[in-house]
C-alpha cells in the first residue's frame, strides 16, 4: 500500500517547531513554594496546549509537587529511569499495600505531565530535543505501510533518494496515554501488516470478509505491553532513530529487574484472564445463537 502526499514547508517538528515557553520562576523557587509550582505547571500546560489533570493513585490525588521534587532531586526523569529508582521515589508517597504497580504509575504520570516541564525548569532548555532545521519548501513524498499495531501504523516515506521511517498514530488513541490502564487498552505490540487483498469476485473473497467482529481480541504478553509503552516513549524522545527502537526496547527489557518485569507480566496475566473470560462468553453466545 502506498500513497503520495504534499508535505507543507515547516512540517515535521513537534508542536509545529514551537519553542518551549520561558520559565516563570527558577527551579529553586518552585521547589520551595508549592503554590508557585502549581501555578507554573498549569501555565506551562496552557501555553503548550496540553491537557493538565491531577491523576489519582490508590484513591488519592497524586501530589505532583512532591513527585517533581523527588525526581529532580535524583537528577531528572531520564536518570531515574536509567538508575532504576522509581521504587525509591514511590516509597516516599507511602502508598497503601493494596496499591499495585505504583512505581509504574508514577513513571507514566511523570512522563505525561512533568517531563517537558522538567526540561524547561530543571534543565533550562528552550526548545524540544528535535532537529529544528526548517524545510524551505514543499515537496512530494511517497509513503508505504510497513507494519500495523493498535495505535496506528509503521510507515516508510521516500523523498527523492532519502527514505524515512516513522509511526502514524490514530488521533483518538494518543501515543503517550496518561495511565497504565489506558496503555493496556489502547496499545499493543507491533504485528506484521497484511494489506487488504484486491477485490475478487467469488466465494473465496466472501470468506475473507466473513471474520466475526465480535470475537474477543487475543491476549498480549507482558513484553507486548512493555514494547508498546517503550516505543511510544522513544518515539517522542528520539524520532529520528526509529530503526534502532526494537533493539533498544529488547535491551531495556533484559535490563529490567525481576520486580520491574513482574509489573508488565501481571498485565499479561490479567489480559489472558480477560481473553479467556471473553472467549467463554463468546462461545456461549455462539451456542445459544446456533440453537435458533
Amino acid at each position: 500500500m502506498s500513497q503520495k502526499a504534499m508535505v507543507p514547508a515547516g512540517a515535521g517538528n513537534r508542536n509545529g517547531g514551537q519553542l518551549y515557553p520561558s520559565p516563570l520562576a527558577s527551579h529553586e523557587n518552585i521547589i520551595n513554594d508549592q503554590n508557585l509550582f502549581r501555578e507554573c505547571l498549569k501555565n506551562f500546560h496552557s501555553v503548550m496546549g496540553t491537557k493538565y489533570t491531577v491523576p489519582v493513585i490508590g484513591g488519592k490525588e497524586l501530589d505532583l509537587y512532591v513527585l517533581y521534587v523527588e525526581v529532580t532531586k535524583r537528577g531528572g526523569f531520564d536518570k531515574v529511569v536509567e538508575e532504576k529508582k522509581w521504587r525509591e521515589v514511590s516509597s516516599v508517597f507511602k502508598f497503601s499495600p493494596t496499591t499495585t504497580s505504583a512505581s509504574y504509575a508514577l513513571r507514566k504520570h511523570y512522563f505525561t505531565l512533568l517531563h517537558r516541564f522538567e526540561q524547561v525548569y530543571f534543565f533550562r532548555r528552550e526548545t524540544p530535543l528535535l532537529d529544528k532545521t526548517p524545510v524551505s519548501q514543499s515537496f512530494q513524498a511517497e509513503g508505504t505501510i510497513d507494519g500495523k499495531f493498535d495505535c496506528g501504523y509503521l510507515v516508510s516515506i521516500k523523498m527523492g533518494s532519502e527514505v524515512l521511517n516513522g509511526v502514524l498514530y490514530h488521533p483518538n488513541q494518543p501515543a503517550a496515554p496518561s495511565s497504565s490502564k489506558s496503555t493496556a487498552q489502547n496499545c499493543s505490540a507491533i504485528v506484521p501488516y497484511n494489506p487488504p487483498p484486491h477485490h475478487h469476485s467469488g466465494r473465496r473473497n466472501r470468506r475473507r470478509k466473513g471474520g466475526d467482529p465480535n470475537r474477543p481480541k487475543p491476549n498480549r504478553s507482558g513484553y507486548n505491553f512493555f514494547f508498546a509503552e517503550k516505543h511510544s516513549m522513544l518515539k517522542s524522545l528520539y524520532p529520528s532513530r526509529e530503526r534502532e527502537f526494537t533493539k533498544m526496547i529488547g535491551e531495556s527489557w533484559n535490563n529490567l529487574s525481576p520486580e520491574e518485569k513482574r509489573v508488565y507480566q501481571d498485565y499479561g496475566v490479567k489480559d489472558k484472564e480477560r481473553y479467556q473470560k471473553e472467549m467463554k462468553e463468546y462461545k456461549e453466545r455462539m451456542q445459544i445463537t446456533s440453537c435458533y
